[in-house]
C-alpha cells in the first residue's frame, strides 16, 4: 500500500538517539564511580578528568555502535535464514544427491508441464471471452473471477502447496479492507485461490507487469510506483472508491510495502486504516521445512524465485482470517494499525520491530559512510596530535 510513509523513527535518528543515550549513562556511571577520589587529589582530579576527556573521544564510537545495532536489527528483517546443514555425512549424502535428481528432473518437468497447460487453458478462455462478453460486465466479472482463482490453483499445484486456511472464507461487503503482512508474490496467489481478491501492488516490469495491466486489472486492482509520490493521493482516491462499491472484489492490501522475511514484521503504513471501514487481518506463517518462501526482489528476479520453489519439495503453509476489527473511539489509525499488527504477529507467531519498510529503498548510499569514517578517523588523530603535543 503506498499511503503516507509514517516511522516512529528514522535509521539515523535512532542511531544519534542511541548513541547519546549509550554516551550519557557511560560518562555518569564514571562521575559517580569517580567523585570521591577526585575530592581527594588534585592529582588525581586532574588525572580523572583527563580520563573523563579521553572517554568522551570515544562518545562516537559508542554511536557507531549503537548505529550498526539499529541497521542489524532492520536488515535482518529482509534476510533468508539458511537452513542447518543435515546432510554432510556419509549416510544421508547419498539420499540428499537423489532427493536433488528427483526434484530438478522428475518433480520439476512435471510441474513445468502442468503450469504449462494451466496457462494454455487459462488464456484460451480468458481473452475470447473477455471480448465476447464485454457487454455484459456482471457475467464477465464472475467468469474472470473464477478464471483468476483456477490460475492461482494452478501456480500452487506447482508448488506442490500445502496450504491451510482457518477460519471463515471471506465474502464480498462495502466498507471493508483485508489486511495481510507480506512475505512474496506468492502471498496474493495463495489468498488469491481462494478468494478472487483486489490488491494494490507495486508496478513490475517484465511478464509480471504485463499480468498486472491485463488479467489482474480486470479484478480491479490498483497499481502504483514506489518512487512516485504523486500516486499516493491518486491511490487514495481509489481506495475510498473501491470499498464503497457492493459489487467490487474485496480489497487486499499489503500494508508493510514490502516483502519480509516471514520471521518480523515492518510497520503498517496507516493509509488502509484511515479509510473509515472494517479491517479484516489475515496471517500467513511458511513453514520453512523444505523451502524458504521469501522473496528478496533486490536480489532475485520473481522469475527465479518461482523456479526455487518448483524444484523444492513443498511449499507448506497456513493462513488465518482474523476477527475483522473497526477503529476504536479516540483511537488513531496509527495506534489502529499497530493494534492490527500485534493481532497478525501474535497469531502467525512472528516478530514486530519499529522500522519502516521502506527503508529498504532508502538506505544511505556509501559515499555518507565513507564521510563519516573519514571524519571520525580525522577527529581520532587530532586527538592523539594534541595528546602529544601536550606530553
Amino acid at each position: 500500500m503506498d499511503g503516507e510513509v509514517v516511522s516512529t523513527a528514522s535509521a539515523d535518528g535512532g542511531s544519534d538517539e542511541v548513541g547519546r543515550s549509550i554516551s550519557h549513562e557511560v560518562v555518569g556511571d564514571f562521575l559517580d564511580a569517580n567523585v570521591e577520589e577526585e575530592e581527594d587529589s588534585s592529582v588525581a582530579y586532574l588525572d580523572n578528568k583527563m580520563q573523563l576527556r579521553d572517554l568522551l573521544d570515544i562518545s562516537q564510537v559508542l554511536s557507531e555502535a549503537g548505529s550498526a545495532i539499529i541497521d542489524d536489527s532492520f536488515t535482518r528483517c529482509f534476510k533468508s535464514n539458511a537452513p542447518e546443514p543435515w546432510n554432510w555425512n556419509i549416510y544421508l549424502f547419498p539420499l540428499w544427491a537423489l532427493g536433488v535428481v528427483f526434484r530438478y528432473f522428475v518433480l520439476f518437468p512435471i510441474r513445468a508441464i502442468l503450469l504449462a497447460l494451466g496457462w494454455v487453458i487459462f488464456l484460451g478462455l480468458f481473452f475470447p471471452l473477455h471480448m465476447a462478453l464485454k457487454n455484459h460486465d456482471h457475467t464477465r466479472r464472475q467468469i474472470e473471477r473464477g478464471l483468476v482463482e483456477f490460475i492461482c490453483s494452478v501456480f500452487v499445484a506447482s508448488w506442490t502447496g500445502v496450504i491451510r486456511y482457518h477460519g471463515p472464507r471471506p465474502s464480498r461487503r462495502p466498507k471493508q479492507v483485508f489486511v495481510a503482512n507480506h512475505t512474496s508474490m506468492i502471498d496474493f496467489v495463495i489468498l488469491e485461490q481462494m478468494t478472487a481478491f483486489a490488491v494494490i501492488m507495486q508496478k513490475h516490469p517484465g511478464w509480471v507487469g504485463f499480468l498486472q495491466t491485463t488479467v489482474l486489472e480486470s479484478l480491479g486492482c490498483i497499481w502504483f510506483n514506489r518512487t512516485e509520490a504523486n500516486d499516493r493521493h491518486a491511490v487514495a482516491l481509489k481506495l475510498k472508491k473501491h470499498i464503497e462499491d457492493p459489487d467490487a472484489n474485496p480489497l487486499l492490501i499489503f500494508p508493510e510495502g514490502t516483502c519480509v522475511n516471514n520471521e518480523y514484521t515492518v510497520m503498517f503504513k496507516k493509509g488502509a486504516f484511515e479509510l473509515d471501514c472494517t479491517v479484516c487481518p489475515i496471517a500467513i506463517k511458511y513453514n520453512k521445512i523444505f523451502v524458504d518462501a521469501f522473496w528478496n526482489s533486490k536480489k532475485q528476479s520473481f522469475t527465479m524465485h518461482l523456479m526455487r520453489l518448483m524444484t523444492s519439495w513443498a511449499v507448506v503453509c497456513d493462513v488465518w482470517y482474523l476477527e475483522p476489527q473497526t477503529i476504536k473511539p479516540g483511537e488513531t489509525p496509527i495506534e489502529f494499525s499497530e493494534r492490527v499488527r500485534d493481532l497478525i504477529c501474535l497469531r502467525a507467531g512472528i516478530k514486530k520491530v519499529p522500522w519502516d519498510g521502506y527503508l529498504k529503498y532508502h538506505r544511505p548510499s556509501p559515499k555518507l559512510t565513507e564521510k563519516k569514517q573519514q571524519n571520525f578517523s580525522e577527529a581520532v588523530i587530532r586527538r592523539l596530535q594534541s595528546r602529544n603535543e601536550g606530553q
